[in-house]
């Protein structure tokens, strides 16, 4: 078995309880296609095979790919593909094996020091949400982060990230998994999400704006929110908006619900595209 590298940040999850979790949180049917990234040593992939129509796996490690390739064999449900799934093309990689295009279900333990790109990937961003959303998306990642993600307004946890996420699906905290669950132990601890991505409940206008308000409002968690947007708009104005939105003109950031945000967004928005009207000149 090759040795875990440090450079690809490597944690290989040997529990069998964890696996088993993740497997029953993806809610597999046998006519499921499904997409695994960082496949490793093959644990998770061993498990998901008998149960679903094909699986798409992606690793960056060439030496692990070798590693599967002969651990697996050849089975008509699995394609294995090498490269990074950040920057690869999947669909130009798979276009010759239809039977693996278009995975509705993403299940896998990703590497933790990319768990941010690999989201926004999979569900896009506020401005350029994802044009064909997976159905279910069960991902291994660091316990901090998925606080983070299934995070409710009004804790610490909950920040720009969690309202990001939220925007584009829910999410929830299937089990924490402990660093004792994987070889080596990594120095934190794990958890299992599950999301699902939506419609927001009321879209951004203009989301770029809703993406410069979030930057701004959770750039000092400690500051009230109209002084942390007051570069945007006058304090006593933020005061009035909140107050008709029956919200404390007294709250923080992470006080706001992601409707909240959106709707707060939407209202700064349609106050900038106000025409101004010149004042009428007076007859000599």
């Amino acid at each position: 078995m090759p040795q875990p590298r440090k450079k690809f940040a490597q944690h290989w999850l040997k529990s069998e309880k964890a696996l088993h979790q993740i497997v029953t949180a993806a809610s597999l049917l046998p006519t499921d296609r499904i997409l695994e990234i960082g496949p490793g040593t093959g644990n998770l992939t061993r498990q998901l095979l008998p149960l679903v129509q094909s699986l798409l796996a992606v690793e960056l490690d060439r030496d692990l790919c070798e590693f599967l390739v002969k651990k697996l064999g050849q089975k008509d449900n699995f394609l294995l593909v090498q490269g990074d799934f950040l920057s690869l093309d999947l669909d130009a990689q798979i276009a010759l094996f239809p039977a693996f295009q278009n995975p509705k279900k993403v299940v896998a333990n990703i590497p933790y020091n990319i768990t941010g790109p690999i989201l926004e990937k999979l569900l896009g961003t506020i401005s350029e949400p994802a044009p064909n959303p997976y159905d279910l998306i069960v991902l291994l990642v660091q316990k901090e982060v998925a606080e983070r993600l299934y995070a409710k307004p009004g804790s610490k946890a909950f920040g720009a990230l969690s309202v990001k996420v939220q925007y584009l699906a829910s999410c929830e905290l299937i089990a924490h998994v402990p660093a004792s669950a994987f070889h080596p132990a990594p120095k934190v601890d794990s958890a299992i999400v599950r999301l699902r991505p939506q419609t927001p409940e009321i879209a951004a206008q203009n989301p770029r704006l809703l993406d410069n308000l979030l930057k701004m409002g959770f750039s000092s968690k400690r500051k009230m929110l109209r002084n942390n947007l007051a570069g945007v708009i006058e304090r006593e104005e933020l005061t009035k908006i909140l107050e008709n939105l029956n919200l404390n003109p007294q709250f923080r950031a992470e006080d706001l619900s992601v409707t909240d945000w959106v709707t707060l967004s939407n209202i700064i928005n349609q106050r900038n595209q106000e025409p101004v009207f010149a004042s009428p000149i007076s007859p000599p």
